[in-house]
């Protein structure tokens, strides 16, 4: 067989032992590092026998709240990697001066920068704000679950199998170099053979599937799943940002998928979409990637943004200032997504007509966005401010995020933005808006739900050690790059020539280690919340006095999140509870139908999985079987009715009554 050329690429298609990079050492320490953590990994789960409690309860599970809580594991493992790359970014760019070529050649170079664009974004930020969204908002509106839940099941899966192609072509073949965003015609087949382009497109499109399912799921679960008497001006602020997240996720990623699967017919069957022959037009990709892309930014900022609300009322111990207004800001913001895309693309020739619209369309869509700082900062006016960890995130926001905006108009001015377009400013008004504001909501998020998780607060200590460092960390990190950019130096550069520049690089490379150490604070944290929970359960019931109705469950909450369905009076639903005297009834429980787990989701994202992988290494075989299976394993769950099962009226009891006597005990 071995000796026989074709038949050997029948089987393997392209995939060759000169696949594997055994040439570059750095790759080759990751992959040990690598391997020996995850020999280690499944020997611990082996040894202390979790495989199955793993499989029964967390990986075939359809409760929205497991599965948020693995959206955000996700994303935080995918962070690490992610910013492993910025930190090899940041340590070329500050060595490569005075004739040296720093430790990454160009080739290598180009894959790291491109590859953290594509994690932070796709596998970092869009998992926690998905997992965010998943656990919250069934809570938050008071249903059992999502509408979907075995497409919720899916959707994660599938984004997780997305995230396992791109850690592949860290060790089998190498990844994109075009870029985050994958511009012809640097990303056709002439100028990108390599299977890196290839990763890129199956990696995104099977993500891509998740996201678009679990967008359907949380839209329909918001639409027809609320309580009685929550009419839509009594939705929280955070599942209005949800609700129009998700249009904004329904309208836009098809779009995505769309442009990737014209991009690919160009690359493996020879059409020209993108060319500039045959009739072909690259700025037709620019154009259709950047009316999905922009809408991407506001698919990442708007639950942030709803983080902030729940935040800034819960720790001014006020009611929101200006909900009317804030609901109308979100609207407004989701419509004008949609008409601000070309600012990306000023320098593309459009004429003064276009770009001036373009232009006045972004800076309209700053005013909706001013609104809600202002409503923040009046919510905290004359309020009884509690500096915790969530609040402490949220003023870092705002100081920060005002930075980011005001960059953001000055880069909404054509003729500025000729001049700093493919500027390192660029660069530092980007990771203005997405660190200061989606990050730094994130991360206000996981502590605010965080108890309401798993019924224990993280430690305190190393919460706001991991705060100060990301904070200054980025400050340090970022400042420079404005600096830099205003003096013209140009962004995805590996080495510089001019000596004076190399201060700044190591000024933000400086930063760059201090987020480590801020991450690394946070991985600390966790460890350290978890050795001594006990110490950190809140004693005194409700552990931030939540306004809203999550905070009427259990910490955590049961798989059935409420006994009795909860009928709104009031837009603080869960405040307006305790001021009526709230107390659980003693009787009328009933049996409660919910989902069985399967393992449907894993495998139909495992099969997806291998056939990207087939796809990408030209395994036409395999492709074949892996997608057939795909469609009869789709089928056939479909035929699947012994799904459902239910939890008996004597167990509701057990358990609200088990829940009782610890709030009579003082534990929540």
């Amino acid at each position: 067989m071995f000796d026989n050329p074709e038949l050997i690429k029948l089987v393997f298609g392209r995939l060759t032992l000169e696949s594997f990079p055994l040439h570059e050492p750095i790759l080759v320490a990751t992959f040990i590092v690598v391997a020996l953590g995850g020999i280690a990994l499944v020997g611990a789960l082996t040894y202390f026998r979790l495989w199955g409690y793993l499989w029964r309860e967390w990986f075939t599970t359809v409760d929205h709240k497991r599965i948020g809580i693995m959206y955000m594991i996700l994303g935080i493992v995918m962070l690490l990697r992610g910013f492993a790359d910025a930190i090899m970014i940041r340590l070329q760019q500050a060595m490569a001066f005075n004739g040296s070529e720093g430790y990454l050649n160009a080739h290598h170079f180009d894959q790291v920068f491109t590859a953290h664009g594509v994690i932070m974004i796709f596998f970092v930020a869009m998992p926690l704000v998905t997992g965010l969204m998943n656990f919250v908002v069934p809570l938050q509106i008071g249903a059992r679950d999502v509408s979907f839940p075995f497409l919720n099941n899916f959707s994660f899966w599938m984004t997780t199998a997305g995230a396992v192609l791109v850690m592949m072509s860290l060790f089998v073949g190498e990844f994109a170099k075009t870029g985050w965003l994958a511009y012809p015609p640097l990303s056709g087949i002439g100028y990108s053979p390599d299977p890196g382009m290839d990763y890129y497109i199956w990696a995104l499109q099977i993500a891509g599937v998740g996201t678009l399912l679990s967008g359907v799921n949380l839209l329909a679960t918001i639409v027809k799943m609320r309580a009685p008497g929550m009419t839509m001006m009594k939705l929280p602020i955070f599942t209005w940002t949800a609700l129009c997240t998700n249009v904004l996720i329904v309208a836009a990623f098809p779009v995505l998928t769309a442009v990737l699967a014209l991009l690919t017919l160009d690359r493996y069957i020879g059409t020209n979409f993108f060319t500039n022959d045959f009739g072909g037009n690259p700025m037709m990709y620019v154009n259709l990637i950047w009316i999905w892309g922009h809408p991407e930014v506001y698919i990442l900022i708007l639950p942030a943004f709803g983080i902030f609300s729940e935040v800034t009322s819960t720790f001014s111990r006020k009611r929101l200032f200006g909900y009317t207004s804030m609901v109308y800001a979100t609207v407004v913001i989701t419509i004008l997504a949609y008409l601000v895309w070309l600012h990306h693309f000023f320098t593309m020739g459009s004429g003064a007509s276009v770009n001036s619209f373009f232009g006045i369309t972004t800076m309209i869509i700053s005013i909706p966005t001013g609104a809600k700082i202002f409503n923040w900062l009046f919510t905290m006016y004359r309020g009884r401010i509690r500096f915790e960890l969530p609040m402490m995130w949220t003023i870092a926001f705002m100081l920060t995020f005002v930075i980011g905006g005001m960059t953001g108009v000055l880069l909404a001015v054509p003729p500025a933005d000729f001049v700093l377009h493919n500027s390192l400013f660029l660069v530092a008004h980007f990771h203005n808006v997405i660190i200061g504001g989606v990050l730094f909501g994130l991360f206000a998020g996981i502590y605010y739900w965080f108890p309401k998780a798993f019924g224990f607060r993280l430690d305190p200590f190393w919460g706001k050690m991991s705060f100060w460092f990301w904070v200054v960390g980025f400050y340090f990190a970022f400042m420079p790059l404005y600096i830099l950019g205003l003096m013209g130096v140009t962004r995805r550069l590996r080495t510089f020539e001019d000596p004076s520049l190399q201060i700044w690089f190591t000024i933000a490379g400086f930063g760059a280690f201090l987020v480590a150490i801020g991450i690394l604070s946070f991985l600390i944290q966790i460890f350290v919340s978890i050795r001594n929970r006990e110490s950190l359960r809140d004693l005194t019931g409700d552990p931030w006095d939540g306004r809203t109705l999550e905070w009427s469950t259990a910490s955590p909450p049961p798989a059935y999140n409420f006994a009795f369905t909860p009928v709104i009076h009031d837009l603080d639903s869960w405040y307006d509870m305790k001021k009526r005297g709230y107390k659980r009834p003693e009787k009328g429980f009933r049996a409660i139908h919910m989902p069985s787990n399967t393992g449907s989701g894993v495998i139909l994202s495992g099969l997806s999985l291998v056939f990207g992988f087939a796809m990408i290494w030209y395994i036409w075989w395999l492709a074949a079987v892996s997608f057939v299976a795909l469609l009869a394993w789709s089928i056939g769950h479909t035929f699947n009715y012994k799904r459902d099962f239910h939890i008996s009226t004597d167990e509701v009891v057990a358990s609200e009554n088990a829940r009782t006597e610890l709030l009579a005990t003082g534990l929540k």
